[in-house]
C-alpha cells in the first residue's frame, strides 16, 4: 500500500516515515512540491501519485503564533486538512489527520480525562483552527482517521523539553520556574507513530485520542525530565497567571485512549517508561544540540 505523508520533515512526520517505511511505500514530497494550501497540488499529487492512504502530518503548532497569524493558521490548519479531505473523497481514499487537546477548553475537574465524544470548545485561535479542521475533514470524506493527541515531544523540532534544557543549559541560569497548573500527558513522538501505524495496519476509522498513560504537570514533567539527564538545576512551581502566554493554555489536557482500548489496539505505554527510553537514547545528541545522532562507520 501507499502513503501520502505531508510534514515529513517535522517532529511527527519524521517518526511516521520511519515507523511505516517498511511495511508502506512513503511518499513525502517536500512544501513545494505538495502546498496542502494549494487545492490545484493537493489534487495533482492525489491524482499522479494514486495513494491509497493520505496521512496528514502538516500542521501549523506554534501555539502563540498563531493568535497573531491567524490568516496563516486557518490556511494550513484549516484549508489544508480541507483540500486533503476533499481529495481523499474524489478518489475514495481514507485520509489520517493529526488534531490535538487545545479542542478542549480544559476546565474538566481533575483529574478527570477527556473523551472521544466530549464536546470541544477551544481557547485559543490553534485550538479553534484543530477543531475546524476536524469538522473539515469530517464533513468533506466518509473515511477517515482523527488523532487527536498532546504535550508531543522528540528528537526532531522544538519542543518543551528542548526549551526547557536550552534553560537549564544557560550561562548563568539559576533556577527555572515551570507552571504546575497545567496538566498532561507527555507523548513521545515516535510512539505516536507506531499508534498510528497499527490504526492503519488495522483498516480503523474514526476519532481516536492517543497520548502516553498517566499523567503529570509541567513542572513535574521538567523536574523528572532534568533529573534523568543529571542536570542540578533547581526547578520551581508557579501557576500560568505569573508567566501569561500570547495563547491561553487549557490546564486539563488529559486526553483517555477509550477508543483504542475498547477496540484492544492501544499501544500507548506510560510517560515515564517512554521518557526513559528516550533520554537513554537521545540524551547525548539532546546534550550536544543535535537532532539526530551522528552515526560513524
Amino acid at each position: 500500500m501507499r502513503i501520502l505523508l505531508t510534514g515529513s520533515s517535522g517532529q511527527l512526520g519524521s517518526e511516521c516515515k520511519k515507523v511505516l517505511k517498511d511495511d508502506y511505500e512513503i511518499i513525502s514530497p517536500n512544501r513545494e512540491e505538495l502546498d496542502i494550501t494549494s487545492w490545484d497540488k493537493v489534487i495533482m499529487n492525489i491524482d499522479q501519485l494514486s495513494p491509497d492512504i493520505i496521512l496528514n502530518c502538516a500542521a501549523f503548532t506554534r501555539v502563540d503564533e498563531c493568535e497573531t497569524e491567524r490568516k496563516l493558521s486557518e490556511r494550513i490548519n484549516v484549508e489544508g486538512p480541507r483540500n486533503l479531505a476533499q481529495g481523499a473523497a474524489r478518489y475514495d481514499k481514507i485520509i489520517v489527520h493529526i488534531s490535538s487537546d487545545f479542542v478542549f477548553n480544559g476546565r474538566k475537574r481533575l483529574p478527570q480525562p477527556y473523551f472521544e465524544d466530549d464536546p470541544t470548545n477551544p481557547l485559543s485561535c490553534y485550538g479553534l483552527a484543530k477543531m475546524e479542521s476536524e469538522m473539515a475533514v469530517k464533513q468533506n470524506t466518509p473515511h477517515y482517521i482523527i488523532i487527536r493527541t498532546g504535550w508531543v515531544y522528540g528528537i526532531k523540532g522544538d519542543n518543551f523539553l528542548k526549551q526547557i534544557l536550552k534553560l537549564a543549559l544557560k550561562k548563568d541560569q539559576k533556577s527555572i520556574y515551570v507552571v504546575n497548573d497545567q496538566i498532561g500527558s507527555p507523548t513521545w513522538s515516535y510512539r505516536l507513530a507506531q499508534q498510528i501505524k497499527v490504526l492503519i495496519d488495522n483498516g480503523k476509522e474514526g476519532v481516536y485520542h492517543a497520548t502516553s498513560e498517566g499523567y503529570c504537570s509541567r513542572y513535574e514533567w521538567a523536574n523528572y525530565f532534568l533529573d534523568k539527564m543529571e542536570i542540578k538545576i533547581p526547578v520551581l512551581p508557579c501557576t500560568s497567571e505569573k508567566y501569561p502566554k500570547t495563547a491561553i493554555r487549557p490546564l486539563n489536557s488529559i486526553l483517555e485512549n477509550r477508543q483504542l482500548k475498547i477496540e484492544g489496539i492501544n499501544i500507548m505505554p506510560n510517560w515515564q517508561k517512554d521518557l526513559d527510553i528516550f533520554i537513554d537514547k537521545y540524551g547525548e545528541t539532546l546534550l550536544k544540540g543535535e537532532e539526530e545522532p551522528i552515526v560513524t562507520p
